[in-house]
Parts: C-alpha cells; structure tokens; sequence
C-alpha cells in the first residue's frame, strides 16, 4: 500500500475511481492510499461538497476491501465491537482516540479558505465534534468501512483489530 498524502488521481485512476463507485466522484480533496499498482483504496474528501458538510473524509474506494468488510459486518462485528468499547475502558479509549485523530486530519486538510467557509455556514462545530463517517456519538461504531478508511492514512484502533483479528489487509494485492 502507497499513502498519497496530497495527490489528486490522475485520468486512469479517476477511471477507476468512477468504476469503483458507480458514478462520477465529487468532491475528491486528495488520492489517499492506493496499492502497488496505483488501484485507489480510499479518497481523502473534502469536508464541504455542494455547500454542504460531507461527513467522510477517508472514503474507502476499493471493490475488494468493501466486499471483505461488507462480509465482516454482514456477521454482526459491531455489535460485538460496541460490547466491548463498554466492558474495555482501554479499547474505549484507544477508540476515542482514533476520532481525535480523524476530526484533526479533518480540520487539517482544510484549507484556510474551506475553515473560514465552514464558519461562515455554521458548519465549525459540526466538523470539529463529529468523528469518523460524522459519528456523534464516539461510544458507538457506524460504519466499518470508514473505521478502515482511517486506518490506512491514520490511527484506527477498529481498522488495527480488523487486521488482527480477520487479516483484511492480506486482500489486498
């Protein structure tokens, strides 16, 4: 896997990018990670699309990546992660942790202009409060897929127990 910190796609990749997605991205701040062969695994999206704040800002692009997760899901792994973030005040914390870093890079990867725009419109706490996938409420997991979105360009304590536990990334080629 390459992180590309602040590379947009190229013509192939937004190829791919549109196969992967089933339609035209909007909003694509950045490439964030692709494999070996230059396939996106996630965009790094910008925190205001169409006037509007855009909750993801790691989206998870790969068809392969989403179909093992989708399977992981599909066997009801958050509920059992919820369990425990409430029986393990470490893995609380550590989860806790992973949104404090996701809502920084957020408001880092604005530019100056994007941060007074979502003052501007109201959208500062919103985007400075909410975490991962624009999750209120940091006790609970909405969405895996972003969980590992963050974890390939950050620190993800859920996207490092899906490594460990089920070998995700061993997926990828």
């Amino acid at each position: 896997m390459v992180l590309h910190p602040d590379t947009m796609p190229d013509a192939r990749q937004l190829a791919i990018i549109s196969e992967q997605l089933g339609r035209t991205p909007r909003g694509i701040q950045a490439l964030a990670a692709t494999d070996g062969e230059g396939t996106p695994l996630v965009l790094r999206m910008a925190s205001i699309v169409d006037g509007k704040p855009f909750p993801t800002l790691y989206w998870l692009s790969s068809e392969r990546l989403k179909i093992e997760i989708s399977h992981i899901e599909a066997a009801g792994v958050i509920k059992s992660l919820e369990a425990r973030l409430q029986e393990d005040p470490a893995f609380l914390a550590a989860y806790h942790d992973s949104h404090r870093d996701y809502v920084a890079q957020r408001w880092q990867h604005m530019s100056a202009e994007q941060q007074t725009e979502a003052e501007r419109r109201g959208y500062t706490a919103l985007l400075r409060e909410r975490g991962i996938g624009g999750i209120g409420n940091w006790d609970q997991v909405r969405c895996l897929h972003t969980q590992y979105a963050h974890h390939l360009c950050g620190h993800n304590v859920i996207g490092q127990w899906l490594d460990a536990e089920y070998g995700v990334a061993d997926c990828l080629p």
